[in-house]
């Protein structure tokens, strides 16, 4: 790695993307991390509410301009940006934004990736085929298997707490029929490998949750406890994770359980989400494990309804921003 500049991909112009990076810019222009955009340059001039933008051609100029302007790689729209309203019109250039980073990132050029938030419909109706962010940067990456098990695996952090999902965007109903012991086990050395060199935590403690009220009361509020997450727990200490459960998910997320583990793994995303955003509901974090890029992103949406009014909060981003800058120092020593 040749930098600690970072790139930061605009997401979805019409949403809050713009307004937040030029936040975080006037918030972070002379302590650091620096970062440069890669977007429209004329949108993020004018969500910016007045803040100085300047076109770079890369990382090296970035870093010159980040304390006086916040230094944008300019990919053009083709087409106006209302704010709030999104269209499929700006999709080739929201995913091009996405494959630039990512391109700057897997070359060394720039420490890692911060994404600002994308809304799928409109790529989907431009004919974009992955369920999200986090598949199409598995795709742009292809992630390389650490003992057999492939990410990508999301966490969430919040203060204290990293939360890791087995199952992401699916319905509630569907999870238990996707649990597996093959991929619980991959989530989890996922996690243990990231939680030690993303997070320098050299013997990660790795709590389990169950999926049922009470860890399943023995077999009589469900058995995937006993039929899969147990195997793969078992399995994972095979492996030589200090891995800890299935735990009753009501008694997993206040202060003093927190401080017995160093990453919780989740079965679905509510369990996982709620604790966060109760934990700290504008600053969470996304990170993207076991890719061979640092991405994060803020842990929220493209924010349509309040798009354009100079009302969104930055912190988010902020967070987000400062984690990817930690975890690519990390890797890099």
């Amino acid at each position: 790695m040749k930098t600690d500049t970072l790139a930061l991909s605009v997401g979805d112009p019409a949403g809050v993307g713009p307004e937040i990076i030029a936040k975080a810019w006037a918030a972070l222009r002379e302590s650091g991390p620096v970062f440069m955009a890669v977007g429209d340059l004329q949108s993020l001039a004018a969500a910016g509410g007045g803040v100085k933008v300047r076109p770079v051609t890369g990382p090296a100029e970035a870093a010159q301009v980040f304390p006086e302007a916040l230094p944008v790689l300019d990919v053009p729209l083709q087409s106006p940006v209302v704010a709030g309203k999104p269209s499929s019109a700006h999709a080739p250039q929201i995913i091009r934004c996405i494959e630039t980073g990512v391109g700057l990132a897997l070359s060394g050029a720039v420490a890692g990736l911060v994404t600002a938030p994308i809304a799928k419909a409109p790529l989907y109706e431009a004919g974009f085929k992955f369920p999200g962010h986090t598949e199409f940067l598995a795709e742009l990456t292809a992630p390389v298997p650490f003992e057999g098990a492939r990410g990508p695996v999301m966490m969430l952090t919040a203060g204290d707490l990293r939360a890791t999902l087995v199952t992401i965007h699916q319905s509630v109903g569907s999870v238990p029929s996707s649990l597996s012991v093959p991929r619980i086990v991959e989530a989890g050395l996922v996690t243990a490998q990231a939680i030690k060199t993303d997070f320098g935590i050299a013997a990660p403690r790795l709590a389990v949750a169950a999926l049922n009220p009470h860890a399943g009361e023995g077999g009589a509020l469900g058995r995937e406890e006993i039929e899969t997450i147990i195997p793969a727990v078992e399995i994972l200490r095979a492996r030589g994770v200090d891995a800890r459960g299935p735990a009753p998910a009501d008694s997993l997320f206040h202060a003093d359980a927190r401080a017995t583990y160093d990453a919780v793994l989740c079965m679905y995303h509510d369990q996982a989400l709620i604790p966060v955003k109760m934990l700290d509901f504008w600053g969470g974090v996304n990170v993207t494990l076991g890719l061979p890029i640092v991405r994060t992103s803020p842990d929220h949406g493209t924010g349509f309804d309040i798009a354009g009014r100079g009302i969104a909060r930055p912190d988010s981003l902020i967070a987000a921003i400062r984690l990817a800058a930690e975890i690519a120092a990390r890797r890099n020593a």
